[in-house]
């Protein structure tokens, strides 16, 4: 009857521990994702504090992937086109363009936290289990409860 616990037991928690390893899964994906965002918002960051710098018609090469760049002269340095989301874009000045990026990271910086944070949270339970699950497993290779 006490194995019969301990096996019932332990599917239970298996059944845990692979809910707990998908959402590790989900969380590292965020986490990544919002890496890579925040990355990118850093370049259009450090970008536009260069603007900052430049005059109009300054020549300038701008990335455009792949390792490729292309010349090109800047038309007007206060005027930038951000992005809102679903392929809508606006025009801003340079200021109110750094001040919506730096929001965005200052959101971003508090997403990766508050992921990073649930992330540690699940690693800790699956190592919890982890360790219950091995004890549960002698205990019924030996025949105890």
């Amino acid at each position: 009857m006490a194995i019969n616990s301990s096996q019932e037991e332990l599917r239970k928690l298996s059944a845990e521990m692979r809910y707990l390893e998908q959402t590790a899964t989900v969380l590292q994906q965020r986490i990544s994702m919002v890496n890579a965002t925040l990355t990118d918002l850093e370049y259009a960051n450090a970008t536009i504090e260069g603007l900052e710098k430049e005059k109009e018609n300054a020549e300038m090469i701008v990335p455009i992937g792949g390792s490729s760049y292309v010349h090109v002269k800047l038309a007007d340095p206060d005027k930038i086109i951000v992005g809102l989301g679903a392929g809508v874009s606006v025009e801003k000045t340079l200021a109110d363009a750094k001040t919506t990026i730096n929001e965005r990271l200052a959101e971003l910086e508090k997403t990766l936290q508050s992921a990073q944070t649930q992330f540690n949270q699940v690693a800790e339970r699956i190592n919890s289990g982890q360790k219950r699950m091995e004890a549960l497993l002698a205990n019924v290779r030996q025949g105890i409860a």
